[in-house]
């Protein structure tokens, strides 16, 4: 909704010239706030919604004015540049009516990097990038680096620029955050994987999907690394229609690459120039086939860091994981509970059957985004045993998987489900939250079904 209003709207105290406007008052766009006002500007933010008590209080303790509920025309049209929370799509009525003023409409990321000194290292890709991220700060922090984590993990980018002081970070960056940037420059990019996800928000185009992740390599420099999956189809696929002047570092499974990582027999190799790591896979902390990709990354990272190859072998051997990512949870009677609340879409799904070892109760559904179920009918036939349907319409998980698995059960909540989980589990048996859909019909997020999911273990 756009107010005509100024009545309730904050005044005006700045030029234009030095006026910017925050769209959306999450962390994002409270950090981007309260950086901008350190930075001198004349700065106000403007929320749809409701904004939560601590989002007021941090705007309130550095004389940041607001509004909610609404955004105002007309105070919007006198900013200079408007800083947009990524979970406003470009076709919100408020961000066309700004692209039409010619006003530009950038990411929390974009402001932030132009008052950021350190290196940066930027992570992004349709699944996998929350682990990555988090291993790869993990590494560099064994390795006594003064380092942030920030992106779609952890504290604002932005708020962490104005208040702290470190030489590197590690940032996890969405497909959405990626399209409001324009001159940031990553000095590391790892590219995971490209898979179909989120295509609502691009037309329900692959291709347009791919191109936003892609905007990892903007302006980088012959002296930066682009570490990527050569074993992807679509990054491969779109690798040659980008001008790329960094360095090349695949990593691979199925392939020796002269530089970056790849897999010989059961050991894991990593090279950047002369510089050489290897370790025995079954070393890594985490299970799976996405995780030895997910390691790689780390390992290519950390070697052009100059990380010293014992603290980069410590840490994929001891790092723990990620909340709601292949998280486990408890044993209860020789069974175990794993929360992947985090897998929203098919691929990441795919993910965490493959890396199962036992038979699998799989509790999955929630909102479809468009899902193509036919990637995990083989894992499916050969791992899972139930298959429980946790969502308010469970029809297309039905038509897609009732001649595939054994028994298939609808839930209509997260104790309903565990607890036919737990009727149906037989000892060394998996209990596998993974959903592949998003959490929206019956929970707020996935954090919240993943919570859900464990609290109700604990209550078996």
């Amino acid at each position: 909704m756009i107010n005509d209003s100024l009545q309730t709207t904050p005044a005006l105290r700045g030029t234009p010239a030095t006026r910017i406007a925050v769209l959306g008052g999450g962390e994002s766009g409270v950090g981007a706030a309260v950086l901008a006002r350190k930075k001198g500007f004349d700065v106000f933010l403007s929320d749809a919604g409701e904004l939560k008590d601590n989002a007021r209080k941090m705007l309130d303790s550095y004389d940041i004015p607001y509004e909610e509920g609404g955004h105002s025309e007309a105070l919007l049209l006198s900013a200079a540049e408007v800083v947009k929370s990524p979970g406003i799509p470009d076709r919100a009525p408020v961000v066309k009516m700004l692209h039409g003023k010619g006003i530009p409409v950038i990411s929390e990321i974009e402001f932030a990097g132009r008052y950021c000194r350190a290196k940066k290292i930027c992570i992004t890709g349709s699944n996998g990038k929350t682990t990555t991220t988090s291993i790869i700060y993990f590494l560099l922090k064994n390795a006594g680096l003064n380092v942030g984590l920030a992106g779609n993990i952890g504290s604002s980018y932005a708020y962490q620029v104005a208040t702290e002081n470190y030489d590197y970070y590690v940032l996890e960056l969405s497909s959405f955050q990626l399209d409001g940037m324009f001159d940031f420059k990553a000095d590391i990019a790892v590219l995971l994987n490209i898979t179909p996800d989120h295509l609502d928000r691009y037309d329900n185009s692959l291709a347009a999907y791919a191109r936003a992740k892609f905007r990892i390599v903007r302006n980088m420099q012959p002296g930066d690394c682009f570490i990527f999956c050569s074993d992807d189809e679509i990054t491969m696929s779109h690798l040659n229609d980008i001008v790329l002047k960094a360095q090349l570092l695949p990593f691979s499974q199925t392939a020796a690459v002269p530089q970056g990582a790849y897999t010989l027999g059961e050991r894991l190799h990593a090279r950047y120039h002369s510089d050489e790591f290897s370790m025995h896979v079954e070393e890594l902390a985490l299970a799976g086939k996405h995780n030895v990709y997910n390691s790689m990354a780390a390992a290519v990272a950390g070697q052009v860091l100059q990380v010293r190859n014992e603290v980069i072998r410590e840490s994929l051997a001891t790092f723990r994981g990620v909340e709601h990512r292949l998280e486990p949870v408890l044993k209860v009677r020789d069974v175990l509970y794993i929360n992947d609340s985090k897998a929203t879409n098919v691929n990441a799904a795919w993910y965490a059957l493959e890396s199962m070892r036992t038979k699998v109760i799989w509790i999955a559904g929630g909102t479809d985004k468009g899902n193509d179920y036919a990637d995990l009918f083989e894992l499916a036939a050969q791992k899972v045993k139930a298959l429980i349907c946790l969502g308010i319409d469970n029809e297309k998980l039905h038509r897609a998987f009732a001649q595939r698995v054994p028994v298939l059960l609808d839930a209509a909540s997260i104790d309903e489900a565990v607890g036919a989980a737990y009727r149906l589990a037989e000892p060394g048996d998996t209990v596998l939250l993974s959903p592949a859909c998003a959490s929206f019909d019956l929970f707020k997020n996935y954090e919240d079904r993943g919570r859900q999911f464990k609290e109700a273990v604990r209550r078996l």
